[in-house]
């Protein structure tokens, strides 16, 4: 086994490195001073300057294929990428992006939505979370009705991300109530907002916060319809199935940075005559937080892996998903224990992690659920202990 990173590797990896360090985390001082004043704490014109930059240095379309103008890096890859946008508490993202599932728009599609998506000009969101249909999302039940050449939308979507943003919605409506959610009952349409849905913003205990979307008898032609009719859940797995891997690849970054903040403190925080490092239970608190980092990094990475190979990475990708949000909540309340009364207040970027890294054991799949698809898969024989060394 090499664990090692090879030349192109290490110096893509570097550079993505390189640019978080010097454009985005130097904005994080001014993000939390607006926070504190009760403003935005960055602008989603400052956050288009920094792609517009990264774009300058290679950085664009990390997943997005060739074809499209993207980078079309492998899992394991993006995987790092991810880790090291993670250092910053900015709410950054490289450009060039569209859902995975957008990839299955037909030409005109594509010309209407997802090129304009992967520039900048459109902002999506996706939309299959609904007040009663959350980890159970095959009890969803927002309609839509042919009328005609038209489907006619009415229901609610909640807790959607980018959804107070989004000039467009990924929308999964059950189309055929008599086949099922799984039996090919749902079908994905593309919805413009101009077509009549509007958003309600939701307020979290993290920032930012996402919205629920409203539909009451919003037309939608058939030629909105992605993918084909009735594969509405499946592309859903899909979308969903694409994140357990790059949230705590995320997660990594903020751990890394996190503890090297403790480390930092540790060694330089004195009381009772001497540094606070020297304290058995610091030491403790930061020999686990190395140790759990360490061992959601191989699963992180292995997860990514699987994806690379080509295999089935759902199981492995639960268990990175699982583990990783599990591990940087731990970790960042030690952080929060070692810098005492200062890490819990807002002139640090602490109790802002500590707020935000609680989503990532909730959304894109519950701990909850992660347990019951790892345990199904064990329980049903689709998988073995040990993986693919068994």
């Amino acid at each position: 086994m090499d664990f090692s990173l090879d030349d192109e590797q290490r110096a893509i990896r570097d550079t993505a490195r390189a640019f978080i360090r010097k454009e985005v985390v130097p904005l994080e001082h001014e993000l939390l001073r607006r926070e504190r004043a009760g403003q935005p704490g960055i602008e989603r014109s400052e956050l288009r300057e920094l792609q517009l930059k990264a774009r300058k240095f290679g950085f664009w379309g990390l997943a997005t294929p060739a074809e499209h103008g993207g980078m079309d890096l492998p899992a394991l890859m993006q995987s790092l990428i991810w880790t090291e946008v993670g250092h910053t508490l900015v709410p950054f993202r490289f450009g060039g992006e569209a859902d995975n599932i957008l990839f299955h728009a037909d030409s005109a599609q594509q010309d209407e939505y997802l090129r304009p998506t992967i520039e900048g000009e459109r902002v999506s969101c996706f939309a299959i979370t609904e007040p009663g249909a959350g980890s159970d999302a095959a009890n969803i039940k927002l309609s839509a009705r042919q009328d005609g050449d038209d489907w006619i939308l009415n229901g609610e979507k909640t807790f959607i991300t980018n959804g107070n943003d989004a000039d467009f919605a990924i929308v999964v409506a059950v189309t055929d109530k008599d086949k099922g959610v799984r039996g090919g009952g749902t079908t994905a349409f593309l919805v413009d907002r101009e077509m009549g849905w509007r958003s309600e913003f939701i307020a979290t205990m993290g920032p930012g916060g996402p919205a629920s979307l409203v539909f009451d008898d919003v037309r939608v032609p058939s030629r909105n319809i992605l993918g084909e009719l009735g594969q509405g859940f499946e592309l859903g797995m899909k979308w969903i199935g694409k994140g357990r891997y790059i949230i705590p690849s995320h997660a990594l970054g903020i751990g890394e940075r996190a503890l090297q903040m403790a480390v930092d403190y540790a060694n330089t925080r004195v009381t009772f005559g001497k540094p606070i490092g020297e304290n058995q239970a610091i030491q403790w608190m930061i020999a686990d937080a190395e140790t759990e980092l360490e061992a959601a990094r191989w699963l992180v990475l292995r997860a990514a892996w699987t994806v690379d190979q080509g295999m089935d990475p759902r199981h492995s990708s639960s268990m990175a998903k699982l583990y990783g949000a599990g591990m940087i909540n731990r970790l960042v309340d030690r952080v929060m224990q070692i810098h005492g009364g200062m890490g819990y207040t807002r002139e640090l970027p602490i109790e802002r992690w500590y707020r935000q890294v609680r989503l990532l054991r909730i959304y894109e799949g519950t701990d909850e659920m992660q347990r019951l698809i790892i345990s199904r898969d064990l329980l049903r024989g689709y998988t073995k202990i040990g993986g693919h060394l068994a």
